[in-house]
């Protein structure tokens, strides 16, 4: 990835709002223009990560893949950067597997008390 370009329109987890549908346009290595959902941002141990659902044109993901970038804040903007460490970026990927499973959890104890 060479750059990001945020874009909450005001609500996004960066910002602390509730979010309809919060974007990052990426401008991958290739110079290939890529418009992607936050899915969430979170941390594992000191660092924060950000996890995006890559959109086609009509704004679907259909094969459901899914980018995780280092997330930081550089004077209040965002800032993504590419996780090279392999150890690193198995943490990330476990942290946010763990949290897409405790939110199908609750979701199903949430359909049973309904």
């Amino acid at each position: 990835m060479s750059e990001n370009d945020v874009n909450c329109g005001g609500n996004c987890a960066s910002c602390g709002e509730d979010c309809e549908q919060a974007t990052v346009t990426l401008t991958l290595d290739n110079d290939e223009v890529l418009e992607c959902a936050i899915l969430t941002i979170y941390e594992v141990g000191e660092r924060q990560y950000i996890a995006l659902l890559p959109l086609d044109e009509n704004g679907e993901n259909e094969d459901g893949e899914v980018f995780l970038y280092r997330y930081t804040e550089v004077d209040g903007n965002p800032s993504l950067e590419n996780i090279e460490d392999d150890d690193e970026y198995e943490a990330a990927a476990d942290a946010f597997d763990e949290m897409l499973d405790e939110q199908e959890f609750d979701e199903l104890l949430d359909d049973e008390e309904e």
